[in-house]
């Protein structure tokens, strides 16, 4: 870092030279660790580069259809590139996916059905989908358990490993299991991202001992941080959020599906209706954005890496715990912080949101945000509203007090507001 930016932290933000140090030291540790990444990025790029490429994407395809959206060749396209990017049958983009729990929420209600029973084997899911399940304690909602969906969990291992005992167990002796739920990311746990080497291990496992279950995984802010996808290793359905990874920070809003013809298929009929799926739906002129930001995609999910990696050795610098490790492989670009103090948790919070481009000014606090059992706070100054690509941390009001930091645009805006955050709690 050059003095005049040194100068210009210290006069905007008030950074002080113990954190400066901290810095010096913490770029000096994981330059090395920046290659590996870097020789991913180049991979992925040429990977979508190629998927636009083979579908003959011309600037025709940045339509603006209304009404109906009968023949929106930029949306039907765009499901032809996610597939070849994917290496599978058949993708559904669409901006009509209000988020990414929009989208796990149709693959789920489209592929199960009264008396089918969904087991996930991570453990309890994301907050998010308790209302989805029906695990929430919420009644008359229309959850799966309302439409009669059982439900079943098998823990991870105290190493935060598959516990192939108990899945191999429940497989054999319950004949309903019709889905496998498997969450790549930690969500609100404290585990490291499951790794695709690992998600292959699993589902072969589970299709060797019952093929014809649905191996479903939640893809979220796992998109390009690996040369594979779950796809390419054996998933039947996978989905995600266009604001996080694969939407480059460009997407404004929408979700995606992808796997196997047929399950894409039913999960297009809960985002509309039955005998329409997804055949209709305007796309309101966005489609250049998606694309462009498909585009951007392998690069800036790098760059959200970076900072994570930044954010992991600098806060262990400062005495905190914190997983993955800077010298960890990565699956996902989130970045758990255990504070253990619910202040410094909050503090930290409000530096990443003193750090945002977007709404710097604004004082974040712990809310009941929907869809959540505890209080949240959210830091999320972004150019599209909840963007988690782009800079943020959020984490629930409850022991041991995590945040979990993800995104940055750019890896200089992401060390400037962990910085700033820094800077906060020490």
């Amino acid at each position: 870092m050059i003095e005049l930016t040194k100068q210009k932290l210290k006069q905007y933000y008030g950074i002080s030279d113990k954190v400066l140090e901290l810095y010096e030291q913490t770029i000096n540790d994981i330059k090395d660790e920046f290659l590996k990444y870097d020789e991913i990025r180049e991979y992925n790029q040429l990977k979508v580069l190629n998927a636009l490429q083979q579908e003959r994407i011309s600037e025709s395809h940045f339509t603006n259809s209304s009404g109906y959206g009968y023949g929106d060749i930029g949306r039907d396209s765009l499901d032809k590139v996610y597939a070849r990017i994917f290496n599978c049958e058949s993708a559904l983009v669409r901006p009509h996916f209000v988020n990414g729990t929009h989208a796990l929420g149709a693959a789920l209600f489209g592929n199960l059905r009264p008396n089918d029973t969904m087991m996930c084997i991570c453990g309890t899911p994301y907050d998010t989908l308790h209302n989805i399940i029906g695990i929430s304690g919420k009644e008359n909602i229309g959850s799966l358990k309302d439409f009669g969906v059982n439900y079943k969990q098998v823990d991870l291992t105290s190493e935060g490993k598959f516990n192939y005992d108990k899945i191999k167990n429940e497989l054999e002796n319950d004949p309903k299991i019709k889905l496998i739920h498997i969450q790549r990311s930690t969500g609100y746990g404290w585990r490291k991202a499951l790794l695709v080497s690992e998600i292959k291990e699993i589902i072969d496992f589970v299709k060797n001992i019952k093929p014809e279950v649905i191996c479903f995984v939640d893809n979220c802010y796992g998109e390009f941080i690996d040369i594979k996808e779950p796809t390419d290793v054996g998933a039947d359905l996978i989905a995600g959020s266009l604001i996080k990874n694969i939407g480059g920070g460009i997407a404004p809003t929408g979700g995606y599906i992808a796997g196997k013809e047929e399950y894409v298929t039913q999960a297009s009929y809960r985002l509309t209706i039955p005998g329409i799926g997804g055949e209709c739906g305007s796309t309101f002129g966005v489609m250049r954005l998606l694309y462009e930001g498909l585009f951007l995609a392998p690069h800036v999910a790098m760059e959200a890496v970076k900072g994570a990696l930044f954010c992991a050795r600098i806060m262990e610098l400062s005495g905190f715990e914190v997983l993955p490790y800077y010298t960890d492989k990565r699956s996902d670009i989130i970045q758990a912080i255990k504070f253990n103090d619910k202040e410094k948790l909050i503090n930290f919070c409000k530096g990443i949101q003193q750090g945002s481009p977007i709404d710097s000014f604004v004082q974040c606090e712990p809310w009941d945000m929907p869809g959540y059992e505890d209080q949240v706070i959210m830091a999320a100054g972004a150019f599209v509203q909840g963007s988690s690509i782009e800079l943020s941390a959020d984490a629930p009001i409850r022991e041991p007090y995590i945040a979990y930091l993800q995104g940055g645009l750019t890896f200089d805006h992401a060390k400037i507001g962990i910085l700033i955050a820094l800077s906060k709690i020490i």
